[in-house]
């Protein structure tokens, strides 16, 4: 799915395996999903790694130097800075994590619709998913 769940001042470990932690937790999602990745450190730490087995997760890698294969990822990225980062000027780091919360959250999440999602944005996709999985 394309939903956002965490943001950090750091990229490591301890924040991927939050963000994991999360989307387990909410989406609670059975064995066998896969797990799609950048080959980045904190997505191959052993701590990492064990996590995803736990959870039955498949786990696939993008080849080293390929953005393609995470376009999703990098189309986000680039949608941030040019709709919320490049048009602000945040006083501090507090400014930035809350602003940019809000712009995931009530922009990206709630409202962006997603030419891969139906034209629907991911809160809306993610609601219409659940109804026919529960039904």
């Amino acid at each position: 799915m394309r939903r956002v769940v965490s943001l950090s001042r750091f990229i490591d470990t301890r924040l991927t395996l939050s963000a994991l932690e999360m989307a387990l937790a909410s989406r609670r999602p059975a064995p066998g999903l896969v797990h799609h990745s950048d080959q980045g450190v904190q997505y191959a730490s052993s701590e990492y790694v064990f996590r995803l087995e736990q959870a039955g997760a498949r786990i696939s890698m993008a080849s080293v130097g390929n953005p393609y294969e995470n376009a999703k990822a990098e189309s986000f990225f680039r949608n941030l800075k040019l709709e919320e980062i490049y048009l602000k000027d945040y006083c501090d780091f507090e400014e930035a994590q809350q602003n940019i919360g809000r712009f995931i959250e009530e922009v990206y999440n709630e409202k962006r619709l997603h030419s891969s999602l139906g034209y629907l944005p991911p809160v809306e996709f993610e609601a219409l998913h659940a109804l026919k999985v529960g039904s």
